[in-house]
């Protein structure tokens, strides 16, 4: 059992989450929940749960055949103690996020969501003189911001596979998305690192930069369950969210926030999938976060 409590985190969910009734405990009886609670990591507040995962909720509702009631989580961090405490039945995550939670946990992957075209890249200014990754070495590279699968630890990888170390053969400065690209453009940075899409978009406003590194598809976004649901009902679970896909994707990219998950599949996902994020992280010395 991993179920290790961490009053930081406690505190966290304390101050951040309404107190809910625990329900009973089904793993021991076998029986399917009459009630599940739903959270998403990266949303806060039950206006932003249901403005942008509304109708996901609803369709999976009707997929799973069981009434599903949001519950917020200010944080991932604040999720771990809310499965810890029982408190969760369903999590929607990043990969990132997945491992921490997975280390502090015994929460299961339920299904990933592939997300199209989720790799990461490296770029540099068109007239640049860099050819390689190799090339990188002692330059300033902007990223995204800490933990983040695509634009933090996806470059990074490359970055390590090129054989640059992390902290020692190049600066990095933790810039966002499209002031990181705003950053390149003006040469405070010598590349830049993130994902295909948020590189897609910035080239609308008409910039051009030359790409060196292309990765590989990075692990799948996932729904996790609580571990005390049944074995046999998180197999029931998902085997309908496979069967109703089409459905499910539907629902979900009708959010704002939500058009990232546009054109993505709902696929079988193992815990051994994320073993490449583990391995980022060790290599950047936070491998305590995923102990």
């Amino acid at each position: 059992m991993k179920r290790r409590h961490f009053f930081g985190y406690s505190l966290l969910f304390l101050t951040g989450c309404s107190a809910t009734t625990q329900r009973a405990n089904y793993s021991l009886t076998g029986r399917k929940p009459e009630l599940l609670r739903f959270t998403v990591t990266d949303e806060q507040g039950i206006e932003a749960l249901e403005q942008n995962y509304g109708q996901f909720r609803q369709a999976l509702e009707a997929v799973l055949a069981t009434k599903i009631v949001f519950f917020p989580v200010k944080s991932y961090i604040a999720a771990v103690p809310a499965l810890q405490s029982n408190q969760v039945d369903l999590l929607l995550t990043g990969p990132s996020e997945y491992v921490v939670i997975n280390a502090r946990t015994d929460a299961v992957p339920l299904i990933g969501i592939a997300r199209q075209d989720y790799y990461s890249i490296i770029v540099v200014p068109e007239d640049s003189e860099i050819q390689s990754l190799s090339q990188l070495q002692g330059k300033t590279i902007s990223l995204k911001k800490p933990g983040s699968t695509s634009g933090h630890l996806g470059p990074t990888k490359l970055l390590i596979d090129a054989g640059l170390k992390p902290n020692e053969n190049y600066q990095v400065r933790m810039l966002g998305s499209f002031e990181g690209m705003e950053a390149l453009t003006k040469g405070e940075v010598d590349a830049w690192g993130g994902s295909k899409t948020d590189y897609e978009s910035y080239k609308q406003s008409g910039k051009r930069f030359r790409e060196i590194q292309q990765g590989a598809s990075l692990p799948s976004d996932l729904i996790v369950a609580n571990d005390l649901l049944p074995v046999e009902v998180v197999a029931e679970y998902k085997q309908q969210i496979i069967k109703n896909q089409d459905q499910l994707i539907q629902a979900l990219v009708t959010g704002e926030a939500t058009q990232k998950y546009k054109g993505s599949r709902l696929v079988p996902v193992e815990d051994g999938n994320y073993d490449i994020i583990r391995d980022v992280y060790k290599a950047i010395g936070e491998g305590d976060l995923i102990r």
